[in-house]
């Protein structure tokens, strides 16, 4: 396996619709795992082929606690039953949300957008429809972080970013920022109160 170069907001290639897989083969498996490799290695919970310029549909999960990880972030939500009876990590290819319900708001970060973090507010039930790894079609509800993640990372296969959900004005100062002083230090983030090390990222 092998850790892959995560895209960083302005990179224009983040904003690229990325193509569904029409069938699912053995390097794609193994693009998979190499996504799997880097976003462990970041500590992220999630990872979108967008965000290693590959524009083919496929996401990767696993927003279990790693064994030892102290953050207590993962707390606000719990684990769901629906979250919890989900194997992961997951693999996911052309996933599609079929249904929506309610709402949850959750402070979100992303691998593509580090030491920012905002208020996104997301459906709180989703009905996933995706081929796995081994190019079978899968359904499954879910909820709790699961279900905020898959969102997410199915904005980034349509060339969407969490600060774009976010209102114009709150929108407009982070992308300045992040123009404008870059990704270099935690004191130019819009919320200098969250500890980097204590958020997980989507």
């Amino acid at each position: 396996m092998a850790k892959l170069e995560v895209l960083k907001f302005p990179d224009p290639n983040l904003r690229k619709k990325c193509k569904p897989v029409d069938r699912v083969t053995a390097e794609l498996v193994q693009l998979a795992q190499d996504m799997l490799e880097t976003m462990y290695e970041h500590r992220g919970i999630g990872l979108a082929a967008a965000q290693i310029n590959r524009q083919v549909r496929l996401i990767v999960l696993d927003t279990r606690r790693p064994e030892g990880d102290e953050r207590e972030v993962r707390d606000e939500l719990g684990v769901p039953e629906l979250e919890k009876n989900i194997e992961q990590p997951l693999i996911l290819f052309n996933p599609v949300v079929k249904k929506k319900d309610g709402k949850i708001t959750y402070n979100e970060g992303c691998l593509s957008v580090p030491t920012y973090y905002e208020i996104v507010e997301r459906a709180r039930l989703i009905e996933v429809e995706a081929l796995n790894q081994e190019g079978k079609k899968i359904e499954f509800t879910t909820d709790g972080l699961l279900a905020i993640c898959i969102q997410h990372e199915i904005d980034h296969l349509d060339g969407k970013l969490f600060i774009d959900r976010l209102s114009p004005i709150k929108s407009a100062r982070i992308k300045s920022k992040i123009r404008k002083f870059g990704y270099g230090s935690r004191d130019d983030a819009e919320d200098e109160s969250q500890d980097e090390d204590s958020e997980l990222r989507l």
